[in-house]
């Protein structure tokens, strides 16, 4: 059975990760950067099953980690989207720079 690379791996979550990185520092709106923060987070789930199958491939131990990740980005997406349509109703935009606006 022919294996992939680690560095292959890691590159590839390497290249997902400065991608993310660059969306949620580049961009305005804030799904684009709901996105980015999604795409950082599968490239540190890309990382922990990679290392977990190259380094102890007896043990589960970063599959685990993987789906607690997994768990956090769903809650954290369905918090960010009910703020995002909070944040829309009030404002009528999404608009990172607009929400200085509303002042608590």
């Amino acid at each position: 059975m022919n294996q992939i690379p680690l560095t292959h791996i890691l590159f590839v979550s390497t290249a997902l990760f400065f991608i993310g990185m660059y969306g949620l520092l580049t961009r305005r709106n804030l799904i684009t950067m709901l996105m980015s923060v999604e795409l950082i987070l599968n490239s540190v789930n890309i990382n922990f099953v990679a290392f977990n199958r190259y380094l102890y491939a007896d043990k589960l131990d970063g599959v685990f980690f993987t789906l607690f990740i997994i768990t956090i980005a769903a809650a954290e997406a369905a918090v960010a989207i009910a703020i995002m349509i909070h944040l829309y109703r009030n404002l009528n935009s999404i608009d990172v720079e607009q929400t200085d606006e509303m002042k608590f």
